[in-house]
């Protein structure tokens, strides 16, 4: 299928590692000029000369900060003045990922604590939603995906659960503002998901449990209803249709990446 991409410009937040480099990487495979943004400035540059070097189109890196007004706003014009035009796709990826993390309890979760993660997630999509729709209302198209994840629908770790809530409520107010100027906002919920952080955090908690990684793998996948272990590149699939103009007939809604929750049925 071709998703009609070739030649749009895309923003990919937290697009150094993980899930947001395996999204820019779908997106510039699907034709997409990328701008990769994220603090870690060196990382940050290797990733986009991998990715270009992969797929051979453009894939600039634009460092920020996406707790910081300031920062994010000029590197939304960074990105744009190296692809060459207003960026009419965002994705939302740049927060740590909760996983894999063990949840802070009730007597853990401070003012300071509690701020930082909302800061990061809610209030830095909101920023870099801020910085782009307005080219995005000039050009009278867009897409917006925002990354939350399955936290938002299971408990066990109550800021995890808030924040990714806090999302998906952002997403679909979003939605309805800016849906009739062409722009169409969706929200991704990934569940525990291989990564490059995968291998290391397996071993650490097979050490602890005294058994082999494959055991804890195992374990990790039986929490879906496929029995696999989720890569980032599968989570890419699915945000790059999201991005594309083939994606129309979705707007506001929450599509989940994790491989099936298990006994849980929504509606």
């Amino acid at each position: 299928m071709d998703l009609e991409l070739t030649g749009k410009r895309a923003l990919v937040t937290g697009g150094s590692r993980g899930i947001g480099k395996a999204v820019a990487l779908a997106l510039a495979q699907e034709g997409c000029d990328v701008a990769l943004l994220a603090r870690d400035a060196s990382t940050l540059a290797a990733a986009a000369a991998e990715l270009a070097a992969a797929t051979g189109r453009r894939v600039v890196a634009v460092r920020a900060d996406t707790t910081q007004d300031g920062q994010v706003d000029q590197a939304a014009a960074d990105a744009a003045a190296l692809l060459g035009g207003p960026i009419t796709i965002l994705v939302n990826a740049a927060a740590e990922p909760a996983g894999y993390a063990g949840p802070p309890r009730l007597d853990a979760i401070t003012g300071a604590f509690f701020q930082a993660e909302l800061d990061t997630k809610v209030m830095g999509y909101i920023r870099s939603a801020r910085a782009l729709v307005p080219g995005m209302r000039a050009a009278g198209w867009g897409r917006i995906v925002n990354i939350s994840g399955l936290a938002a629908r299971q408990t066990g770790n109550t800021v995890g659960s808030i924040r990714n809530v806090a999302v998906a409520a952002l997403s679909k107010n979003l939605a309805d503002e800016l849906g009739p100027a062409g722009i169409q906002v969706t929200v991704v919920h990934p569940g525990i998901t291989r990564t490059e952080r995968t291998a290391p955090l397996v071993a650490a908690r097979a050490a602890t449990q005294g058994v082999a990684p494959e055991v804890v793998e195992a374990q990790l996948a039986a929490g879906n209803s496929i029995g696999h272990l989720v890569t980032a590149a599968e989570v890419a699939h699915v945000v790059a249709f999201l991005c594309s103009p083939k994606s129309r007939a979705i707007n506001g809604d929450a599509i989940c990446v994790g491989g099936g929750s298990p006994r849980a049925i929504h509606y």
